[in-house]
């Protein structure tokens, strides 16, 4: 994989041109270290490469500086890659279709539970929109629901396993997407955090609603992995190393941690109004590949975390927030 270029940034969310380092170079490369050494031991022997992807091996290149806007708190890579190689870098992707089954078959049961609650927020079901659909597991659990999902992504490859499986993708990215009908809700799960420019998608979201649909976002919460990176050295090492490896957190993989703050001013700023916030853990990550004992200390640090969290976002790795469009 080439280097990328990279540019100074002012903050994504609001432009405030102030930051704190929350992880330096050094620091990176230690993380990034022990993420390696963290998978290792919990995959069996002879794991194939193409089954590290999303654990050890991610899309980009690890950060080179990660910092937090003293404004609105948002944490992020600064600097960052350019936005063109950004995209390119995602829609040349191409894991053969056994990944991306594995994929699927692990993200299904998970995004039965965003589902059921994008429904229950919205008050029923229509036509949804999912940004970043990928492999499809969300536009299965969403027509399992009742709804009529549509999904959009730049991977081909992706694409194709997706149509596969008969579901209705378009190509491309959010900026170009020719829809101009109506949605009941658009849905952005795991992707707003890596798109280059969080405020235009928000924005170009928002124009895709009927008036009085739903936006939901689930995104890592940048909070969370800057204060628990603070106890990488020390006694409580070994546990930060697992909330943080387990939650794909490790390494800031991301090229933004949004915090609960940061998210609701990023979506009031485009006429939205937050109806709901949800702290959450990461999908289940374990496949065949994974050691037995591996796969059930996963489901007790995120069950932990879950039942430590409640309701209080600020708490958890990951954030949903549902918001309204006026």
């Amino acid at each position: 994989m080439p280097s990328p270029a990279y540019e100074l940034s002012p903050c994504p969310v609001c432009g405030g041109t102030d930051d704190e380092q929350v992880a330096g170079p050094e620091e990176i490369r230690a993380e990034v270290e022990a993420l390696w050494e963290f998978h290792t031991r919990r995959l069996l022997p002879h794991t194939p490469p193409l089954h590290l992807i999303d654990r050890v091996a991610f899309s980009q290149h690890p950060p080179l500086r990660v910092g937090r806007c003293t404004a609105c708190g948002l944490v992020y890579r600064n600097p960052r890659e350019r936005e063109y190689e950004l995209r390119d870098l995602y829609a040349g992707e191409a894991p053969d279709d056994a990944v991306l089954q594995a994929l699927f078959d692990t993200q299904r049961a998970a995004y039965a539970a965003q589902a059921a609650r994008l429904g229950e927020t919205a008050g029923g079901t229509g036509r949804v929109l999912e940004v970043g659909s990928y492999v499809g597991g969300f536009l299965h659990a969403a027509r399992e629901a009742g709804w009529r999902p549509t999904g959009l992504d730049v991977n081909a490859a992706a694409n194709r396993f997706a149509r596969a499986r008969g579901f209705d993708v378009a190509e491309g990215d959010l900026a170009s997407y020719a829809g101009d009908d109506a949605y009941d809700a658009v849905a952005i799960w795991n992707c707003l955090d890596q798109l280059p420019e969080p405020r235009d998608a928000v924005r170009r979201a928002h124009a895709l609603l009927r008036p009085g649909g739903l936006l939901a976002v689930r995104v890592p919460n940048g909070a969370f992995y800057a204060a628990v990176r603070a106890h990488l050295d020390g006694a409580g090492a070994p546990l930060a190393r697992a909330l943080l490896a387990h939650n794909n957190l490790l390494a800031f993989p991301y090229r933004h941690g949004f915090t609960p703050r940061s998210l609701a001013r990023l979506l009031g700023d485009a006429g939205l109004v937050v109806e709901r916030s949800y702290g959450d853990t990461l999908v289940p990550i374990a496949d065949e590949w994974t050691q037995g004992w591996a796969a059930w200390e996963e489901r007790i640090v995120k069950g932990a975390l879950r039942l430590l969290g409640g309701d209080e976002a600020e708490r958890a790795p990951w954030l949903e927030l549902y918001a309204r469009k006026a």
